[in-house]
């Protein structure tokens, strides 16, 4: 499990007793990678899923396997990926021990 500055969910940082907030990151690193476009991330401009490119997009299943391709180039274990007809998404994924 990734340890790591947390994130609310707009993105911004958490602040714990004056300091970073610092936790398992995990559900930080699957929103950053489904949100980010390639070329977003300066350091790997190759990774990303972009989902809002998606929203309009009438074949899910490709969806699901974008996210999958990149869970699984960041190292995680991906157990399965749903996309129901209003495209919300359910993932279950992980880093391992």
């Amino acid at each position: 499990m990734p340890t790591d500055i947390l994130l609310d969910e707009n993105f911004e940082l958490q602040f714990s007793d004056g300091d970073f907030a610092v936790g398992e990151s995990t559900y930080e690193q699957q929103k950053t990678l489904l949100f980010a476009d390639k070329g977003e991330m300066k350091l790997f401009p190759k990774n990303g899923v972009g989902v809002r490119r998606y929203l309009e997009h009438e074949r899910p299943e490709d969806l699901a396997r974008e996210i999958r391709q990149e869970f699984f180039a960041d190292g995680m274990t991906v157990h399965h990926v749903k996309i129901d007809e209003n495209l919300e998404i359910d993932i279950d994924a992980d880093y391992g021990d």
